[in-house]
């Protein structure tokens, strides 16, 4: 049996691990959840998986959820609690699904103490890959990826080579807005931005999807997962997201993985790796789809794109500092004190006046992650709405 911490239970990756978990509870327990601020949730989450240990946001939410439950589960809270959770010493895999930045910490620290990692938290790799996998290959941990996208490539190269891998193809749905010129932008509410076409997600990961930023850390993430150069990693526009990603070889053939879009799937191939599980989803028809559509990337339609392309091959803490510009201006965005149309040219202005450390430590990259995000909220405050 499988003993699992999740960063992040209450996010809508974290609901969807717990629901692959609740349909194999003989093959997985829950050990440790650390959850933000929704109190009712995670004292659903207590009630139904009986955890050892849960970390809430803030001290009184903690001493809220204390006085809530009659379970036998040791409540902490903040940036330790985290830690706690991720480290506990009867979990040996730990779901990072947390958002942001924040999920850094307690993934090194989990990777420490020698867990396996089912990564969901794509800004922890973007903002310190080099420390991550130089530490995954010191602990001699598995770092298992949950985003769709890079599940699929893993999935697409079991049994090959690394060397004959031409190139990895990373596929984007486009986002809510993809239908827009670039002049329309501006008219667009956050209504409209947060409807995404074909996946179900949070609120900052589906902004994302709309500007492509999504994909951007993505196609950083991608570098360090599978140790490619940017130039050997594409990004095509797929409107249906059912190829989540393919793989070419150098002898010319093209390896893809399908399915419907379904977060549990996944999830659920990390959590069981390297067996696989049956899974309650909707089973892909080709035949019911018809047809699947595919169009080139268009960098001036989505700048983001080319920006990742630039901060990644740039390095040092470039892509620290364009994760953290996005951080603060989807969530000054989401507060409608910033217009969507506007969250690429802040980013664009943090990058143009970082100064980037080249080989950067976890002390620099925290530093890095810091001025960026005042830059980026001085940048905004600055703007007319």
């Amino acid at each position: 049996m499988k003993r699992i911490s999740i960063l992040g239970s209450t996010g809508s990756i974290g609901l969807s691990t717990l629901q692959v978990i609740r349909e194999h509870p003989e093959e997985f327990k829950v050990i440790g959840l650390g959850a933000g601020r929704n109190v009712e949730e995670i004292l659903r989450q207590i009630e139904e998986f009986n955890p050892l240990i849960v970390s809430m946001a803030t001290r009184d939410l903690a001493e809220e959820v204390k006085s809530r439950t009659t379970r036998n589960v040791r409540i902490t809270y903040g940036k330790e609690g985290l830690i706690e959770v991720a480290t506990h010493a009867d979990a040996d895999f730990v779901v990072s699904a947390m958002l942001g930045f924040a999920g850094l910490m307690p993934t090194i620290e989990a990777i420490k103490a020698g867990k396996d990692i089912g990564l969901a938290n794509k800004e922890t790799l973007v903002s310190a890959g080099h420390i991550i996998m130089d530490l995954v290959k010191q602990k001699q941990v598995r770092l298992l990826p949950i985003d769709s996208e890079h599940s699929a490539i893993f999935q697409a190269i079991q049994g090959e080579r690394r060397s004959d891998i031409a190139r990895i193809i990373l596929t984007a749905s486009g986002g809510a807005l993809r239908h827009l010129k670039r002049e329309e932008l501006p008219k667009v509410s956050l209504k409209e931005a947060l409807k995404h076409p074909n996946w179900k997600m949070g609120a900052k990961i589906t902004i994302d999807s709309a500007t492509m930023m999504n994909k951007a850390l993505e196609l950083i993430e991608a570098h360090w997962l599978f140790s490619l150069p940017f130039s050997h990693i594409d990004v095509i526009i797929h409107y249906e997201s059912i190829i989540h990603s393919m793989v070419e070889f150098i002898d010319g053939a093209v390896i893809a993985q399908l399915g419907t879009p379904d977060m549990k799937v996944p999830i659920q191939y990390a959590l069981s790796y390297p067996g696989r599980l049956s899974l309650s989803t909707e089973r892909l028809s080709l035949e019911k789809i018809g047809k699947l559509h595919f169009m080139e990337m268009d960098f001036q339609r989505f700048p983001v794109m080319k920006l990742a392309y630039q901060v990644g091959n740039a390095k040092g803490t470039y892509p620290t500092a364009f994760n953290a510009a996005n951080e603060v201006l989807v969530d000054l965005a989401l507060q409608e004190r910033l217009p969507i149309y506007m969250i690429e040219a802040g980013i664009e202005h943090v990058i143009q006046q970082h100064q980037s450390y080249a080989d950067p430590d976890l002390e620099q990259i925290l530093e890095a992650d810091a001025i960026a995000r005042e830059v980026a909220k001085n940048w905004a405050e600055q703007q007319t709405i």
